[in-house]
C-alpha cells in the first residue's frame, strides 16, 4: 500500500472510484471492508461512526501512557503532543518547538477547518447546499476558455477532491503558487477524471472552496474563520498565505496552536458543540465522517475534510498536515489527540505518519481502553 504523503512530491496514483455514500453507524460499520489495511496500525475496520461518544470514560491507564510518553520523547520530529479524554486534557507535552498555546504552522489540517467553514456558510444560508455549483458563485474568475465541464464542479466535489481537474499539489505545487492566478491555474488544469470521480488529492481544490467562501459571503475566508470558529472556540486565528488576487489560501498554510487543534478536534468529538455553544450542525459532523472517497495514497476513506479509519478495532477520524500534523479522533472512546512536528519534512513517504500512527493505536489508544482512572501527566 502506497504510504506517501498527500502533500509530497511523488505523483498521483490510480485507484478505484470512490465507494458509495453510507451514512449512521450501522453503515459506517458496514464499510470495513472498503478501508484499506495501512501498517496494522489503521486501517481495515468501521468508519468515525457517531459524532459524539455518550458514555462516560474513567481516564488513562497509567503504565501504558508512560510507555507511550517514552516511545514520543524518542521520535525527534515530534514537537507536541495533547491527549483529552471527555474533554479532559490528560496530557500536553511540548518535547521540542513552540509552546503548546503558540500558533504554528498546520499544513493541510487547513483542509479539515476549510471543511467546517463549508458547513459554517451552508448553516448560516451563504451556500445553499454541497451540491451547489461554484462556476456561477465565481463569475467572471472562472477563464472564458475553461472546459465546459467547470460548470459542473459543485462545493462537495471540493471538499472530497473529487473535482475532476489535475491536481496543484506535489510536484505541480510549486507551479502553482509561483503563476499570477492560482484561481485561473487551478480552472484551467486538464481534466483527468469527471467531476465527481475518483479523489484526487489537490489544495487547488480548496483554493477554489476559499475563493466560492469568500464571493459568496462577501468576506474574507480570514474574517469567515475567526468570526465562525475562532470567536465561539476562544481561539486565535492568525492571518496567513494569500494569492495574488488577495483569496486566502485554502488547505495549506494556516497557523493554530496545538491547544486550539485540540479545541476543533473536541468540537467535533461532541457533535459541533464546543462548552454549550453550537458551532457546526451535528448533522455536519455527521456527513463529515461519512466514507465518500477513497485516498489514492492510503486507500483510507475520506469524508468532508477527514481521513477515516479505525485503530484496534476503533473508528478514527484524522486531519493530516505535512511533516505529521495530526488531529485525531476516537469517538467511542471520548478520545481526541494532537500531534505536532517538524513542519518541513515528509512525513508519508518517510514513513513517520505510520509512527505517529501507532504511537496512537499501541499506546494512547491501548491506554484508554484500560484506563485506570490514574493516567495523566
Amino acid at each position: 500500500m502506497p504510504s506517501a504523503s498527500p502533500d509530497q512530491s511523488a505523483p498521483a496514483q490510480s485507484a478505484p472510484g470512490a465507494g458509495p455514500r453510507l451514512s449512521g453507524r450501522r453503515e459506517l460499520l458496514a464499510a470495513a471492508g472498503w478501508l484499506a489495511l495501512w501498517s496494522g496500525t489503521l486501517g481495515a475496520a468501521p468508519a468515525a461512526g457517531a459524532p459524539a461518544a455518550r458514555a462516560r470514560t474513567i481516564g488513562l491507564d497509567a503504565a501504558l501512557l508512560d510507555d507511550a510518553l517514552a516511545r514520543a520523547a524518542e521520535l525527534p520530529r515530534l514537537h507536541s503532543l495533547i491527549v483529552a479524554r471527555d474533554g479532559e486534557e490528560l496530557v500536553g507535552r511540548t518535547f521540542r518547538g513552540p509552546d503548546l498555546d503558540r500558533p504554528v504552522n498546520v499544513k493541510s489540517v487547513s483542509k479539515s477547518v476549510m471543511a467546517a467553514l463549508a458547513g459554517a456558510a451552508i448553516a448560516r444560508g451563504v451556500l445553499q447546499g454541497v451540491d451547489q455549483r461554484i462556476a456561477p458563485l465565481l463569475g467572471g474568475l472562472v477563464p472564458q476558455d475553461a472546459d465546459p465541464r467547470v460548470a459542473e464542479i459543485t462545493v462537495e466535489h471540493l471538499i472530497t477532491m473529487r473535482a475532476g481537474l489535475a491536481r496543484t499539489s506535489g510536484r505541480n505545487y510549486g507551479r502553482w503558487v509561483n503563476s499570477d492566478d492560482w484561481l485561473r491555474y487551478a480552472l484551467s488544469r486538464p481534466f483527468v477524471d469527471e467531476p465527481g470521480g475518483r479523489m484526487l488529492y489537490s489544495t487547488g481544490s480548496y483554493h477554489l472552496l476559499s475563493a466560492v467562501l469568500t464571493q459568496a459571503s462577501g468576506q474574507s475566508t480570514l474574517a469567515l474563520a475567526r468570526r465562525w470558529l475562532g470567536a465561539p472556540l476562544s481561539i486565535s486565528i492568525p492571518p496567513w498565505t494569500r494569492d495574488p488576487q488577495g483569496f486566502y489560501l485554502g488547505g495549506n498554510n494556516m497557523a493554530l496552536s496545538p491547544r486550539a487543534l485540540l479545541r476543533f478536534g473536541e468540537m467535533y468529538r461532541q457533535g459541533g458543540v464546543w462548552q454549550g455553544r453550537r458551532v457546526l450542525p451535528e448533522s455536519w459532523i455527521e456527513a463529515s465522517w461519512t466514507p465518500r472517497a477513497r485516498s489514492p495514497f492510503t486507500g483510507h476513506a475520506y469524508g468532508y475534510g477527514w481521513f477515516l479509519a479505525a485503530a484496534r478495532g476503533h473508528p478514527v477520524a484524522y486531519a493530516w498536515g505535512y511533516g505529521g500534523q495530526m488531529v485525531y479522533v476516537v469517538p467511542d472512546l471520548a478520545l481526541t489527540v494532537v500531534m505536532t512536528s517538524d513542519p518541513h519534512a515528509p512525513s508519508g513517504r518517510s514513513g513517520y505518519v505510520r509512527e505517529l500512527h501507532a504511537l496512537l493505536a499501541r499506546g494512547l489508544i491501548a491506554a484508554a481502553e484500560s484506563g485506570s482512572g490514574e493516567g495523566g501527566a
